[in-house]
């Protein structure tokens, strides 16, 4: 990009920090999880929610077991004001659910906030300005110490009305634009916040250290994240909180690093919705910490109501490809992925211990209210065991290993010519074809079938060229007794390389279905399909199945 000019960007400063601790460290535990959907996530849409999605929004987000939601900015404006009043009026915030309001350090905007808080029984008030260079040379022309007094008002302001309050406060506090801020600086503003507010054991203090703008790479976020916790005056009682945006598309792993770093609590959205590139996922989240074990003390086991809720609320579309809830994203198309996908799930039922190890799946899709079904989907570039999961999973006909190449051809040749996917019924009406709907030049009429002393005997009546025939055989079994009779006129030599068989459908009315495969001096392979309830007249129509196929 020549056209850029030289110095235009610099890169972000290196963090002081010797020993560094949070390359050695786990993710162990849940942290403390608070949805910011109704406010930081709401005031990024186009068309910000009404009250009854809002509402809607609110009760899903209970049902998930946030403890924690920021309800919006009741200072702002009427719709945020009423929104907060129609909880308290209608006594929708459980008892367990802590509710919090974002507000500036102005004396009537935190009088109007406590005014919508009145009723609440928990509530956090989050208190934020920005303290970035920037911003103090930019917007706010001040200096470091005009900034810090601002802070310094808004939480006697804060103090002042707590005391009228028939409630619980706690108190947050956000230097705006953390990641531009000066450490230094950063610390300095945030104990004078906990110190002014009377921080104890008792008396907690939140203290977010927001990426209101992603500026770097994780590990250095999750370096200011340690430096802070180094630094921070009664570290034991104030509860560091992070809120991450993705700007530079990292802002999970910003997040994760930085609990690794001591952050005790999260702020972000549902589907990474908020200004700009939006705010982290906490679902993406949540679920990395199931499949490593940890508890996220979240319930995401029907992500497809999630996205339902979301999807309406916020009018934005999920993207397929979305880490854990994209339409995709438990989907194969690529043969060797479908290949061991089959493989894997198959391993995965038939072993004792509940440990997930199957291939391309990270997660058990079932955890989050997926189904099987959608897993392996066909296209050009699917291979022949994705063919063969389609038509077990979705109609029942477990084709033998050895099938799979043919079949698959079958269904590639299609999928080519028409250059798309293609669905389930689909490959079912291809199988269906080539397997049933065939053109016959030997056709089935009866057959009967005897045993003596291990000796099967049958008693075959076919038409071939056109003429009706029946002729007698015997072998070691129905299938060779029915070869015997059918080669006394039957002019193409051939051979039975394999016969399986199972059962289709439920217990009452399944039919048997057989596969035989056969070969000859010009054919190297073809197999044939029967159908019926008797398990023997099955094995008899998949005989003549694979003659039709192979002899056209």
């Amino acid at each position: 990009m020549n056209h850029i000019q030289k110095g235009k960007y610099r890169p972000y400063p290196q963090i002081d920090l010797p020993n560094r601790q949070w390359p050695n460290n786990t993710i162990t535990h849940a942290p403390k999880w608070c949805s910011v959907d109704l406010r930081d996530g709401n005031q990024a849409l186009i068309n910000p929610m009404s009250m009854e999605k809002k509402l809607e929004l609110f009760a899903l987000l209970l049902k998930l077991g946030f403890k924690e939601i920021e309800v919006g900015f009741p200072s702002a404006s009427k719709v945020e004001f009423d929104f907060l009043r129609r909880l308290v009026d209608d006594k929708l915030i459980p008892d367990d659910v802590t509710i919090q309001v974002l507000v500036q350090a102005r004396e009537h905007l935190i009088a109007k906030t406590f005014e919508s808080l009145k009723g609440v029984k928990k509530a956090t008030v989050h208190l934020y300005n920005s303290t970035s260079v920037a911003q103090r040379k930019i917007v706010f022309a001040k200096t470091k110490e005009e900034i810090i007094e601002l802070a310094l008002e808004g939480v006697d302001l804060v103090k002042k009305y707590e005391a009228a309050h028939e409630g619980q406060i706690f108190l947050e506090y956000s230097p705006e634009s953390f990641t531009g801020t000066e450490l230094e600086y950063a610390v300095a503003i945030a104990n004078a916040v906990t110190a002014r507010w009377g921080i104890s054991e008792s008396r907690k203090v939140i203290i977010n250290l927001p990426a209101t703008v992603e500026m770097s790479t994780p590990n250095l976020y999750a370096d200011q994240i340690e430096w802070m916790s180094r630094h921070l005056d009664n570290r034991e009682n104030v509860i560091i909180s992070t809120h991450t945006h993705n700007d530079r598309g990292t802002s999970v792993a910003a997040t994760e690093l930085a609990l690794l770093a001591g952050a005790d609590r999260v702020e972000g959205t549902l589907l990474s919705n908020g200004e700009r590139t939006g705010n982290v996922d906490i679902i993406t989240l949540a679920l990395n910490m199931l499949t490593q074990g940890v508890d996220p003390e979240l319930d995401f086991s029907n992500i497809n109501e999630v996205l339902e809720v979301v999807e309406r609320c916020t009018e934005i579309e999920t993207h397929c490809r979305h880490p854990y809830v994209g339409e995709l994203v438990y989907t194969a198309f690529s043969g060797s992925h479908q290949d061991a996908i089959n493989k894997g799930l198959a391993y995965q039922k038939a072993k004792d211990d509940a440990f997930w190890e199957v291939p391309y799946l990270p997660i058990d899709p079932a955890d989050v209210g997926r189904t099987y079904e959608s897993i392996i989907r066909i296209n050009s570039q699917s291979g022949k065991g994705g063919v063969a999961y389609i038509l077990e999973k979705n109609y029942n006909y477990q084709l033998p290993k050895a099938m799979h190449p043919e079949v698959g051809r079958l269904v590639q040749m299609v999928s080519d010519e028409e250059g798309r996917e293609l669905e389930a019924k689909e490959i079912y009406k291809i199988f269906k074809e080539n397997y049933f709907k065939i053109k016959e030049h030997i056709s089935l009429i009866d057959f009967t079938l005897t045993s003596h002393k291990k000796i099967a005997k049958c008693s075959l009546t076919y038409i071939y060229n056109g003429e009706e025939i029946t002729a007698e055989g015997e072998g070691n079994g129905p299938i060779d007794a029915c070869k015997d009779a059918l080669m006394k006129n039957y002019k193409n030599d051939f051979s039975i390389s394999s016969y399986s068989e199972h059962s289709c459908g439920d217990k009452s009315s399944a039919n048997a279905v057989a596969y035989i495969q056969i070969h000859s001096k010009d054919i190297l392979s073809c197999f044939g399909v029967g159908v019926d309830t008797d398990i023997a007249t099955a094995s008899v129509k998949a005989l003549f199945c694979a003659l039709n196929r192979a002899f056209k």
